[in-house]
Order: C-alpha cells, then sequence, then structure tokens
C-alpha cells in the first residue's frame, strides 16, 4: 500500500516561500498525504522544530512515515504524525502538546493516490464500489447509501450546490428513477446515468460530465466544506503571532470557504452598516497576505496536470 502512495506536492517552491519558516519554527501539515510538501519542510527544520503531520488516511500514514524516515537527516525535528481530521485540530494539537503553531498548510482535495485507486470509489474512470469514504473505519454513510436513500430534492441540492452542475436536477431525477429497477452500487453504474441525463451538446464541452457530480458526492459523504470551516478556524486560534496559514483550494466552492474565512478575521469591525459610528472595538486578527491567489505555472502545469485548478491563498496573524 505504501509503495502505491505517491503524491506529486502542487505549488511546492511558492508554499516553502511564503512559509517563512525558520529552523525552530512548528510546521502542522494540516494534509499530510504522502508527506510531498512534509518532507521538504523537514529539510528545513532543526532538532529545536516541529512537524506535525495529520491525515485521516492509514494508507497516507504509513507512506509519508517511510518517506520522512529515509531523508536520514542528521539534525532531524521532531516528527509527530497524527490520524485524525483537521475539522478536529483542536483535540489533534492538544494531543502533540504543542503551545503554538508557525505555519500551517492545508492542501486540499484529493490526493493522486486516491483517485487512483479504483476500490476507494472516489473516480468516474474506474469501475468501483460507490464509496467515496475518506476515512472508512470512522465514516458509516457511503456515496451509494446517499444516491439510494435521498429524493430528488435533496440530491438536486447536494450536486448543485457542491459541484455548480448546471443540470443537478436532471441528473438527481435520472437517479431516482433508476433505482426503481435497481439499487446504484458502482461508479460505473452512476457515471452511465449522468451521461444519460446530460444532453449530448453539453458532453462535448467541459471535461468528462460525471466530474461534478462525483465531486458533489464526495464533499457531501466527507462533509468537506464544514471541516474547511472548523479546521482554518482553528488554525487561527493556534497561530502563533507572525505565523502563517497557507490554503491550497482545487475548485471554487473550498477557495470562496478560505477567502472569506481569512477576510472575516482580517475585519477591523463587525458592527451593523447602519450605525453612524463604530461601537464594537473590534480588533483584526489576521493580514491577508494574498490579495489574489497565487497560480501554479505553465511548466508546473505540464509535469502535473491535477496543479491546474490550484490556488494558493496565504493570511498572516498579527502581533496583539
Amino acid at each position: 500500500m505504501t509503495n502505491q502512495y505517491r503524491h506529486i506536492p502542487v505549488l511546492l517552491a511558492e508554499c516553502l516561500e511564503q512559509s517563512h519558516l525558520t529552523s525552530q519554527h512548528t510546521f502542522v501539515d494540516a494534509t499530510l498525504g504522502g508527506a510531498g510538501h512534509s518532507s521538504e519542510v523537514a529539510k528545513m527544520l532543526g532538532p529545536d522544530g516541529i512537524l506535525i503531520g495529520i491525515d485521516q488516511d492509514d494508507m497516507a500514514l504509513a507512506a509519508a512515515g517511510a518517506r520522512l524516515e529515509s531523508l536520514n537527516l542528521n539534525t532531524p525535528p521532531r516528527i509527530e504524525l497524527l490520524r485524525g481530521n483537521f475539522g478536529d485540530m483542536d483535540e489533534l494539537l492538544l494531543q502533540a502538546e504543542i503551545p503554538g503553531v508557525d505555519v500551517f498548510l492545508f492542501d486540499l482535495g484529493m490526493s493522486s493516490p486516491q483517485i487512483d485507486l479504483p476500490q476507494r470509489g472516489f473516480s468516474f474512470k474506474e469501475d468501483a464500489p460507490l464509496d467515496m469514504r475518506m476515512s472508512p473505519g470512522k465514516q458509516t454513510i457511503t456515496a451509494a447509501e446517499l444516491i439510494n436513500t435521498l429524493d430528488a430534492a435533496e440530491l438536486t441540492r447536494i450536486i448543485r450546490e457542491n459541484s455548480d452542475e448546471r443540470w443537478a436536477s436532471r441528473i438527481a431525477q435520472f437517479i431516482v428513477e433508476a433505482r426503481e429497477c435497481k439499487p446504484i452500487e458502482r461508479t460505473g453504474e452512476l457515471v452511465d446515468i449522468i451521461k444519460a441525463a446530460i444532453p449530448a451538446s453539453a458532453r462535448r464541452a467541459g471535461g468528462h460530465p460525471a466530474k461534478r457530480t462525483f465531486q458533489a458526492l464526495r464533499i457531501e459523504v466527507n462533509g468537506e466544506l464544514d471541516v474547511l470551516r472548523r479546521g482554518l478556524d482553528a488554525a487561527v486560534r493556534w497561530l502563533n503571532p507572525g505565523g502563517r496559514i497557507l490554503v491550497i483550494s482545487y475548485h471554487s466552492l473550498e477557495d470562496r470557504i478560505v477567502k472569506e474565512t481569512f477576510a472575516e478575521h482580517a475585519r477591523t469591525c463587525t458592527c451593523p452598516p447602519d450605525l453612524p459610528i463604530c461601537v464594537c472595538n473590534a480588533h483584526p486578527v489576521l493580514k491577508v497576505v494574498t490579495r489574489k491567489p497565487i497560480l501554479p505555472t505553465s511548466e508546473e502545469v505540464e509535469r502535473n496536470p491535477r496543479a491546474r485548478s490550484a490556488k494558493l491563498r496565504v493570511a498572516q496573524k498579527l502581533k496583539q
């Protein structure tokens, strides 16, 4: 399993530059994956530094541990790999017994191995059981259960809100009609239903016709948007003054949450707009470093097509 876990880190040079790391810093990789980013961070930290990696995927933790161990650093930092979801950041960092964090990195979305392993059920390119759980050992609801139990209105809401799919209502109706004959249990079955629901003229543009629906179901199964909000808010609380949060997102829903969260913590006033003067005495907690997101270069996209939609946003905690 570990040998299969290969992941090319996205925007690596940009992340290292924006981290402003020193050898004594505490760095939290909230989405450890195969430790693509963290293996480079480990080289920059010294014996007084701390590297904490968080992932809910056992395969990722095993691969990351092996990769970090193989570095054979002369003066390695303290390294702790924690199994969990970054939405539970408070509990995880209390477990690590650290006073604060200098840099957080969130690399959102799917890792390459999760997509590439058919049995995980994330890919619309391979026929497999409709699963899509990030942490199968802890989660019970699968994509198949959603598809086969929710009514057309709720399926429409999930597909539309989580992916901006234009044909959400029609796809939901086709799903409900198809499951009347037999339960929809495999990714290939769902792909065929989606293709039938989307008119041929619309299928010829915009990539694979099932991409948006699969994204929407994955987000719903794993509660990704709520988890992201909780994780970002916790990171702001744990960040040391002058420390930074780096977030790589891959679709507009994630990017919007990151942008809005940073803006909320950077606000200087929370009073209602109709008040003539400020009475809240609120102070901003963050400074937004990247007014516009940092994008991958054309050379990186050519090397790693999955970087194409990546956007990096950075915020820094103010010194009160």
